[in-house]
C-alpha cells in the first residue's frame, strides 16, 4: 500500500510540475518564465514598451519540417502574370528599402506572438516584374512544397512585408528563414514561410495547402 501512496503521490507532484512549467496540455505559451528560454542570444524581448514574445513559437508546425536553406543556391523568383520575370539572390532582396513592423502573428492552433518584423515590401519585389493588369491575386511558394495566397490589393494597401528579420535578429530557420510572409490581420497558415517563388496570378479563388483541407481563403 505504501509502494501505490508513493507512486500516486510522484505522479500527482508531477502532473503540478508539468502545468506550472507549461508543458501541460491547458497550459498557454506566453512570455513567462516558463518559455523565456526560447529567446535568441541577441534577441530584443522589448520594443517602445511593448513586450515582445519569442521569434520561434512553441512548436513546429509546418508540413515537413523545418527546412534548412542553403543561402548560396538560393533565388526568389516572380513569375506568372508578370511582364518580366524576376530572380533575386538573398542579397539583392536585402538591398531593396528595409522597413520595420510590429504585427501579431496569430496561430489557429490558439497561441500567438508579437513580434518586431523587418524587411522589404513585397510591391517593391512585385513592381520590379510589373504586374500584369489581369493579376489579382500573389501565390507563394515555399521550400516545402506549401503554398498559400493573398489579394494583390491587400498587399498593396496593407503594405505586408517579406521579412527577414525578427526582434532584431536574421529570421530563423524555424520561423522561415531566408523569408517569411508577415501577413497581418491574417491566420498564421497565410504566413508562407521560407519563401522561394512569388507568382501573380487571375485566380481569386486559388486554394494553397490547408485551404484545400477546409481552412478559409
Amino acid at each position: 500500500m505504501r509502494k501505490i501512496a508513493y507512486v500516486l503521490t510522484f505522479l500527482f507532484i508531477s502532473f503540478l510540475l508539468s502545468s506550472c512549467s507549461g508543458t501541460g496540455k491547458q497550459a498557454k505559451d506566453a512570455v513567462s518564465g516558463a518559455t523565456s528560454n526560447r529567446y535568441s542570444e541577441l534577441e530584443i524581448n522589448e520594443y517602445n514598451g511593448i513586450k515582445l514574445d519569442p521569434s520561434v513559437g512553441p512548436r513546429d508546425n509546418s508540413i515537413k519540417g523545418i527546412q534548412k536553406v542553403e543561402i548560396s543556391n538560393y533565388a526568389l523568383k516572380v513569375t506568372g502574370l508578370v511582364k518580366k520575370s524576376v530572380s533575386l539572390t538573398y542579397k539583392e532582396v536585402l538591398m531593396l528599402p528595409a522597413y520595420e513592423k510590429l504585427v501579431t502573428l496569430n496561430c489557429v492552433e490558439g497561441w500567438h506572438a508579437t513580434i518586431l518584423w523587418k524587411g522589404v515590401l513585397l510591391g517593391d519585389i512585385i513592381k520590379l516584374a510589373e504586374a500584369d493588369l489581369k493579376a489579382n491575386t500573389v501565390i507563394f511558394h515555399s521550400v516545402d512544397g506549401y503554398t498559400t495566397s493573398l489579394p494583390l490589393s491587400l498587399i498593396l494597401d496593407k503594405k505586408i512585408i517579406l521579412a527577414y528579420s525578427s526582434n532584431k535578429i536574421t529570421l530563423p530557420p524555424a520561423l522561415g528563414y531566408p523569408f517569411i510572409v508577415v501577413a497581418e490581420d491574417k491566420a498564421g497558415y497565410k504566413w508562407a514561410r521560407w519563401v522561394t517563388e512569388i507568382e501573380l496570378s487571375a485566380d481569386a479563388n486559388y486554394k494553397g495547402y490547408w485551404e484545400q483541407r477546409g481552412y478559409p481563403n
